[in-house]
């Protein structure tokens, strides 16, 4: 069953989209606790492309087409602002770029934006490339299995720090596990609304309220040691945050802004590219002949040499392979918006105040945009074939106006690392393991990606 797909019309619709009946909630608030990304496949292979999901007080306006997307996110994106989950995650990580809106957001979107221009991101790739050579490192002299994940999530916080704050993330030890558990406490307060209040004494909460400290703590040293070169600021985004945040009348709101922003781009920032490269690297390891055929490929466009920024277009199959990898698992899993007024989404009116949700990870598996969409095939972003697909088919970095303002960054890092590995290194899943996809604020791995490494010759 597919819904219709046609935009706004001069007469809206009243009809609603099909869906689970209301005695169906208990069962759907389990789905959601324990499994959202069978709770979403479901709904969509059951319903269509257009699903109504009653869930208590909550009914939620699932779309699943290119052109529902096109229409959310961006043609009609000023009617959207971020939706369930989102909101309630405001608690865990403030008002920084993920969470907040109007024009607090515009006005961090405004600030950020420089830092990410192609000019910066292009003069960055010596540090990229860097970072890349030293995970390398790293991962050769590794004996006997090691969560690959852990690797990729240091790599990612050093090439942040270095490419946005000017700064040496690796001097504070154990920042990765605080995001760990900030990620937690929000996807704890996606999932439960809001419900539960921030004092209650359980686990998760104890070790976010500790978590949060230690990287209020962070932030405090890292500007506080930019401080001592106030005169000489750079263009990275911890000099261009000091500066706004002074302009605020109350010291106490721009620490608390700095602090939102900060952990916001830090926790997005690194765990969506570590996830896609996880992700890559166990692809790989399930598909030998797609491994050796990248391996071949940054042998003969690197030679012995580190990447630079014109290797970007050479590396072609190195960007497929990535392409691939987050098709199947998109770094931004889910997207949610709320409708601030009436609307017509597919020939489907969404009342205002509806929360509206579009899934990278099923958009991304439609049956009639992708061909056997369980397969790992980087033959479908072959440049040189023309796939007839609509633009929003594949969104794994948003789309609109929300679009993720850090993708070239991230593919860029992606690239380097991954061909990197390739021409170097095999990396082996340990025997019998199978990678668990775990919905959080980014698709990651449940327990990591336990591997083995060896050198090639």
């Amino acid at each position: 069953m597919t819904a219709t797909t046609g935009g706004q019309s001069g007469q809206r619709s009243r009809a609603v989209p099909p869906g689970p009946p209301r005695r169906a909630a208990p069962g759907l608030f389990v789905k959601l606790a324990t499994d959202r990304l069978a709770l979403m496949r479901a709904a969509a292979d059951q319903y269509g492309d257009a699903v109504k999901i009653s869930m208590g007080p909550k009914t939620l306006y699932f779309f699943n087409h290119p052109e529902h997307a096109k229409h959310v996110l961006a043609d009609n994106a000023a009617n959207y602002h971020k939706g369930i989950g989102l909101v309630q995650a405001k608690r865990a990580l403030g008002d920084g770029l993920l969470t907040s809106e109007g024009d607090l957001w515009r006005k961090q979107r405004k600030m950020i934006q420089p830092a990410f221009q192609a000019k910066r991101i292009a003069a960055q790739a010596g540090v990229v490339a860097e970072e890349a050579a030293a995970l390398v490192g790293r991962l050769r002299a590794r004996t006997g299995p090691f969560d690959v994940v852990e690797e990729l999530t240091a790599l990612t916080l050093g090439v942040l720090g270095r490419t946005l704050l000017d700064a040496d993330l690796g001097a504070y030890g154990g920042v990765g596990h605080a995001f760990e558990a900030v990620q937690d406490q929000a996807m704890f307060e996606m999932v439960t609304l809001g419900a539960v209040p921030m004092w209650v004494p359980l686990p998760k909460q104890l070790r976010f309220r500790q978590s949060r400290k230690e990287l209020q703590h962070v932030v405090d040293r890292l500007v506080a040691e930019r401080r001592t070169r106030a005169g000489d600021w750079g263009d990275d985004v911890l000099s261009k945050l000091i500066l706004s945040t002074e302009a605020e009348d109350d010291p106490a709101v721009g620490r608390q802004r700095m602090t939102d922003e900060l952990i916001t781009l830090l926790l997005a920032g690194h765990e969506t590219t570590a996830s896609t490269l996880g992700w890559t690297f166990y692809l790989l390891d399930r598909n030998p002949e797609v491994a050796e055929r990248l391996h071949a490929e940054a042998v003969e466009v690197l030679g012995d040499r580190a990447p630079v920024y014109e290797d970007l277009h050479r590396l072609r199959y190195t960007s497929m392979v990535i392409e691939e990898a987050m098709r199947l698992y998109p770094p931004v899993w889910i997207l949610t918006r709320q409708a601030l007024a009436d609307d017509e989404v597919g020939g489907y009116h969404v009342p205002a105040g509806s929360d509206v949700l579009v899934c990278p990870y099923t958009l991304h598996r439609h049956p009639e945009f992708w061909s056997e969409p369980e397969r790992f095939d980087p033959e479908r972003f072959n440049p040189d074939v023309q796939s007839g697909r609509p633009r929003y088919a594949y969104i794994p970095f948003g789309a609109g106006p929300r679009f993720c303002v850090g993708n070239n960054l991230g593919m860029m890092e992606a690239a380097f690392v991954t061909a990197l590995v390739a021409r170097d290194l095999r990396l082996s899943r340990v025997p019998g393991y199978e990678a668990v996809p775990e919905p959080m604020l980014s698709l990651r791995m449940k327990d990591g990606l336990p591997m083995t490494v060896s050198p090639r010759s």
